[in-house]
């Protein structure tokens, strides 16, 4: 059994896709971030950095594992689904998971602070983040022009990517002349493991179904 800790992010949904692919027991712990349940003392012993999503494993003598793409990565060589055991391509995989965490995440992260949370309008500063992030977006598009999935078969680099570009819209950057990057999306949008995922826990606005932190909101 896994016991995941998490909120209703492209971090943790990330993570709730991968299990639901993977067909893995797990219980669901809902972190209120606005409450500040991520900076408590017992989630710190998980996680120093005070970040979700967070797992603990007890098949394996409750071994805990933080951030979410060293959770994929995890998962994927515990199971020896989603990310090839040697070879060209399993390097291919990391390399597209890492342009996720090194990239996308970053990118649109800052766009969408700017474009929705930010406290003064820095048009500069949403122009930067907009247009870096349509940027990597174009280099997505390119690698999928020739290739169904990022690297190989589907993978984890596919799940980690995804789960941030689908929320394009939040952060105010279009997908629209991409017609790879769409096609891919609409791909992973019709895998049903992946659209589980994006509920477990659900979006703030079906949030109120949802236990609080310490309780299992739903065990697979």
């Amino acid at each position: 059994m896994i016991d995941l800790f998490t909120s209703p992010t492209p971090n943790g949904w990330k993570v709730a896709m991968m299990l639901e692919e993977l067909e893995l027991k797990y219980s669901v712990n809902l972190i209120n971030l606005a409450a500040g349940e991520q900076s408590t003392a017992d989630f710190l012993t998980m996680n120093p950095n005070g970040r979700i999503p967070v797992i603990v494993d007890h098949d394996e003598n409750q071994l805990t594992v933080f951030d979410s793409n060293a959770i994929l990565f995890y998962l994927a060589e515990k199971t020896g689904k989603l990310l090839p055991a040697d070879g060209p391509v399993r390097h291919d995989v990391i390399q597209w998971l890492m342009f996720q965490a090194s990239g996308i995440g970053p990118m649109q992260g800052q766009a969408v602070v700017f474009e929705r949370y930010f406290d003064s309008d820095e048009p500069a500063a949403r122009a930067r983040y907009h247009n870096e992030t349509r940027r990597l977006y174009t280099v997505l598009d390119s690698r999928l022009s020739n290739n169904e999935w990022l690297a190989g078969d589907f993978s984890i680099a596919d799940i980690s990517n995804w789960s941030w570009i689908r929320s394009h819209r939040w952060a105010r950057v279009p997908t629209q002349g991409l017609f790879h990057l769409e096609r891919w999306m609409e791909q992973m949008r019709t895998r049903p493991a992946c659209e589980r995922g994006l509920n477990i826990p659900p979006s703030p606005g079906r949030a109120s179904a949802v236990k609080s932190l310490g309780s299992a909101m739903t065990t697979k």
